[in-house]
């Protein structure tokens, strides 16, 4: 990949001092500064979203909303697993309020211990919720659009909860109705062989 990236950079460099020399170094200079800010602006708002997860763990608060989720999370994802529904609760509310980036660490800790109950439906389902990105305020895609100067940042508010109320319940049916499928197909083999 670093490859591709390197020679289209190149190529590109090379008609853009070709074409209009004198706008290739302001370019660059330019790139970088809005490259700087855009990574500056995210830095700030995964820093006060990890700060309010650190917060919400040391008040417990993240044990109360497991406790409420819990019953959820056992039917949809089949799982007893006290931690990995904990940590599937907090990906989950993380990924609602747009924050996907703080969601990312409670993600890798349901996953791992979903894998020690071999629980693959839940791993799998739990990683399509995450692909589909399902949330109900893109904080971040706002802020990016604040900062880069847009009049009505908060503007794709709906459009991106339509996106992602339909694509998360898109993905969520299909996978739950091919495991079903694949499950009765286990179920008939099983029945054939011992037949």
């Amino acid at each position: 990949m670093n490859v591709i990236f390197t020679v289209i950079f190149l190529l590109s460099a090379a008609v853009m001092c070709a074409t209009a020399p004198s706008e290739f170094l302001p370019s660059m200079l330019n790139g970088g500064l809005s490259a700087a800010k855009c990574a500056l602006t995210l830095f700030c708002i995964y820093t006060v979203w990890m700060g309010l997860s650190a917060v919400a763990e040391d008040c417990r608060l993240t044990e109360k909303a497991a406790r409420l989720l819990t019953p959820v999370c056992r039917k949809i994802f089949k799982t007893d697993n006290k931690e990995a529904v904990k940590d599937i609760a907090m990906n989950i509310s993380c990924n609602l309020l747009g924050i996907g980036g703080a969601a990312t660490p409670y993600g890798v800790k349901a996953v791992n211990a979903l894998e020690a109950d071999k629980n693959t439906f839940a791993q799998n389902l739990l990683f399509i919720i995450n692909a589909t990105s399902i949330q109900l305020i893109p904080t971040t895609v706002i802020a990016l659009r604040a900062a880069a100067g847009s009049a009505a940042a908060h503007d794709i508010a709906l459009p991106s909860l339509l996106a992602t109320i339909i694509s998360t319940t898109t993905g969520a049916a299909i996978f739950i109705l091919s495991d079903k499928i694949k499950t009765r197909k286990i179920k008939r083999r099983g029945v054939e062989c011992s037949t």
